[in-house]
């Protein structure tokens, strides 16, 4: 009940309690709200098992956790012959591969290594994925600088 909450979280509540309800009142504080929450369990149980005797005996097997969607979707999908199908496709699909290459194709970057340093011209076009260097194109001049009293 209690697992998420901290020691020092813990030690804030038990101060702020005695600072509240005081030394003298704290103890049948602590007695009247366990009495409370165990009245509370017992009306739940007893509700549940009214439920359970009035859908009659073939809901016998019936967990009022089934009705919890998580809980319902695993129990379905654990008892589908399908989910070992899924875990293989699963097991195959590697993401990280595949955001490499995606990464790769965006940047202009090939996946294999290249065997020339020009860019290849598929058909006469030149290839536009991958990045010209100016360097390695002699027929292009670099820009002017720019002029901002020109503009």
């Amino acid at each position: 009940m209690f697992s998420d909450i901290g020691a020092l979280e813990l030690v804030t509540l038990v101060v702020l309690a005695v600072l509240v309800f005081g030394p003298d009142k704290l103890p049948k504080v602590i007695q009247d709200v366990s009495r409370f929450i165990r009245k509370i369990r017992e009306f739940s149980d007893s509700a549940k098992q009214d439920i359970r005797s009035e859908l009659g005996p073939e809901f016998k097997d019936f967990e009022f956790e089934d009705l919890n969607p998580k809980t319902f979707l695993r129990k379905q999908l654990e008892s589908n012959e399908d989910l070992k199908e899924l875990k293989e496709l699963r097991g195959t699909f590697d993401l990280k591969k595949e955001m490499n290459e995606v990464a790769d194709a965006v940047h202009g970057r090939e996946t294999a290594p290249a065997s020339s340093a020009a860019p290849a011209a598929v058909n006469g076009s030149p290839d536009l994925l991958k990045k010209q260097d100016k360097r390695d194109d002699p027929g292009t001049a670099e820009r002017p600088p720019y002029d901002s009293d020109a503009t």
